[in-house]
């Protein structure tokens, strides 16, 4: 027989013993859910996997004649890595408006988020959805209160990237058009039947071979490129599991 005060402490311990497999039993999708969200992430960014590459183009204001007042605008898109985080890069060429952007998916929110830096080095955060294959992203300007927008689209099965930038002043229903660039991707030409090689890592558009064991595949970028170098092996059975399923 156990007294009432060995009986109070083994209820003591069976209660304790409770709570820290309840917590523990919490933590765990916790502690799986960021992996989780980064999967859905990355998910999400290869529905835009026609951004990655080099664009040639120009741009223009909206409504101007074609070659009226325009200029020339270069630039490119890749992926980058860092543990099971995924994001894109916009790298502008001598850029009127813009230098650079960063291009990520936010779970959470279900949105895409764009972050670019202008030509002054001033930073801008956009939010946005994909719908039909456009890509807009808008944001509240904190001085003069208007609504900017962006939108982005890779017309002819990938050949072309359009951005457009439109304003709304605060008060007003209707957008004001600014700008146009249209480009096409270098290594491609409008009506062409070209070869689609898959990125090993992306998903995307291989354009780089590497290899792996006596085995070539191919990458889409530098970004991809280097998280190949970086762990080969799992890039490969990931690629090779996901053939298998088709």
């Amino acid at each position: 027989m156990h007294s009432n005060s060995e009986v109070l402490l083994l209820m003591k311990r069976f209660f304790s013993l409770g709570v820290l497999l309840g917590v523990g039993l919490l933590a765990f999708p916790v502690l799986g859910a960021p992996k989780d969200e980064k999967a859905e992430a990355k998910e999400a960014l290869q529905a835009l996997n026609d951004y990655v590459g080099e664009w040639k183009g120009s741009g223009a204001p909206s409504g101007a004649r074609p070659g009226a007042s325009g200029w020339t605008e270069n630039f490119g898109w890749s992926w980058r890595f860092k543990g099971d985080d995924a994001w894109m890069t916009w790298a502008v060429k001598d850029g009127k408006n813009f230098k650079s952007g960063e291009l990520r998916y936010l779970p959470e929110k279900k949105r895409y988020q764009f972050t670019v830096v202008d030509t002054k080095d001033n930073k801008r955060v956009f939010e946005g959805e994909l719908k039909d294959e456009i890509l807009t992203l808008e944001r509240v300007d904190p001085d003069t209160k208007e609504l900017q927008r962006m939108t982005m689209k890779t017309p002819a099965e990938g050949v072309r990237f359009v951005y457009t930038y439109d304003h709304k002043p605060k008060g007003r229903t209707v957008f004001i058009k600014d700008f146009q660039v249209a480009s096409t991707k270098e290594g491609l030409s409008l009506g062409g039947k070209e070869k689609k090689v898959e990125c090993v890592v992306s998903g995307g558009l291989g354009t780089i071979p590497v290899s792996y064991n006596g085995e070539m595949f191919y990458v889409c970028c530098s970004g991809c490129k280097d998280a190949f170098n970086e762990n080969p092996a799992k890039y490969v059975a990931e690629f090779k599991a996901k053939k298998a399923k088709k």
